[in-house]
């Protein structure tokens, strides 16, 4: 019975080596590509490209429709998703506010161009100011503008506004632009303090030198 066993035994154990040797090679390639990544996709330039997108989606917000007076809403309650009632007065974002915004979108990406190839606390200062004045036009004009039904009102009855997806669009880029400029901007200061923890740290696990005193060279001889 032994002898009939040994042939498959080293088959075994040799596809258990084989396997050893491929997993870790496998897991040496991970730890290089990790490694190369992590080089090229630093936090910086993570946020960099988050503000950059948030910019974009800004200035392409301003083109998408944002308000709209639907006539004769209550009649169609109860068909949601199988029919929609009819749409005036339609306007995009930008047209509330002469398309304002477009031009801080331009000035987000460019601020986040500049985040993810160099440190630099005013970068995320501005772009912090960039979303801040956004959400303060979005909240301040767009939002009163776009509840308003305006003369419509008096046109048609059952007469409503509705804000459509570009508002929404606006409000949440604004809302990322300020979300990653905090975060670049805090960055720098985290860094800091984990370097100095780090040293202080290095610090501590330095091994100290035997102490050479003439009384304890004495009292070991």
């Amino acid at each position: 019975l032994g002898p009939r066993l040994r042939p498959p035994a080293a088959l075994f154990f040799r596809g258990l080596a084989l396997t050893e040797r491929i997993v870790r090679r496998l897991g040496a390639g991970a730890v290089r590509a990790a490694t190369a990544a992590s080089a090229v996709a630093t936090p910086q330039r993570a946020i960099g490209f988050v503000v950059v997108a948030a910019g974009a989606c800004l200035v392409a917000s301003q083109f998408l429709d944002y308000h709209g007076v639907e006539i004769g809403q209550s009649a169609y309650a109860g068909l949601h998703g199988v029919a929609k009632p009819p749409t005036v007065d339609v306007q995009t974002a930008g047209q509330a506010h002469s398309y304002l915004l477009a031009p801080l979108g331009v000035v987000a990406i460019v601020l986040g161009l500049l985040c993810a190839r160099r440190e630099r606390g005013w970068f995320g200062l501005g772009v912090i100011a960039s979303g801040l004045v956004s959400i303060a036009v979005i909240l301040l004009v767009d939002l009163p503008h776009g509840l308003d039904a305006g003369a419509e009102t008096s046109r048609f009855a059952g007469a409503s506004a509705v804000l459509d997806n570009g508002f929404y669009a606006e409000l949440s880029a604004a809302g990322g632009l300020v979300l990653a400029g905090l975060l670049y901007y805090a960055r720098p200061c985290l860094i800091r303090i984990n370097s100095s923890g780090r040293a202080a740290s290095a610090r501590r696990r330095r091994p100290r030198r035997p102490d050479s005193s003439p009384g304890r060279v004495a009292r070991s001889a």
